[in-house]
């Protein structure tokens, strides 16, 4: 079956990223070393919380602050925290060649409310998707069923009618026994042959 949405992570796919940026920015503003921040904020327990909605964008600056001394402004804060990304062009491209065809596309992310704000405002194709569900709105996280189940409510499809694309061999592996059509993306070149095999970037006749 040709699918009939696609369905993007983001982290990875989309935007690359790297947390030791935000580090390097704000170690001279803690009472941490960059090391010491990053270990801090890149995928821990405390930032899965933020980013499963379990507390919000003060509760996870205040708690920041309180472990590492930061003195600057919250200002700064947000945007050496969001500041670490960057487009993979193939990818982007990808997206725009899909909808090119008239293929609706979405995006699905384990993610934060600092984050989208940011995207939103430095990448224009951003805008250009049909619909977006963010782990922070429905407080719950990838691999999780229940927002697998909002992906299916915010594209009104289900089974192989999905095509979903992630770097993360376990968010893929929660898709398959509800039948969706899978990409585990490990290079944009890969990812988009297998994209190109399903007949999904021809021109519809």
């Amino acid at each position: 079956m040709k699918p009939e949405v696609a369905v993007f992570d983001l982290g990875k796919v989309l935007l690359d990223f790297d947390y030791m940026i935000t580090a390097r920015q704000l170690a001279d503003d803690c009472d941490v070393s960059a090391e010491g921040l990053l270990r801090l904020i890149d995928q821990t327990r405390l930032l899965l919380d933020y980013e499963e909605g379990k507390t919000t964008t003060d509760e996870f600056y205040s708690e920041v602050c309180r472990q590492t001394g930061y003195r600057s402004s919250f200002e700064k804060f947000r945007d050496a925290f969001a500041g670490i990304f960057a487009e993979i062009p193939a990818m982007v491209s990808l997206h725009a060649r899909l909808k090119s065809v008239g293929i609706p596309c979405f995006i699905f992310s384990n993610t934060n409310e600092i984050a989208i704000h940011h995207v939103r405002r430095k990448f224009p194709f951003f805008a250009k998707f049909d619909g977006y569900v963010f782990s922070y709105e429905h407080k719950s996280m990838k691999p999780d069923a229940r927002l697998y189940e909002c992906v299916e409510e915010a594209t009104g499809r289900s089974g192989a009618a999905i095509i979903y694309i992630d770097d993360r061999a376990e968010n893929i592996a929660a898709a398959k026994p509800r039948g969706w059509q899978t990409v585990h993306h490990t290079a944009p070149e890969l990812s988009i042959a297998a994209f190109e095999s399903l007949g999904l970037l021809e021109e519809p006749e």
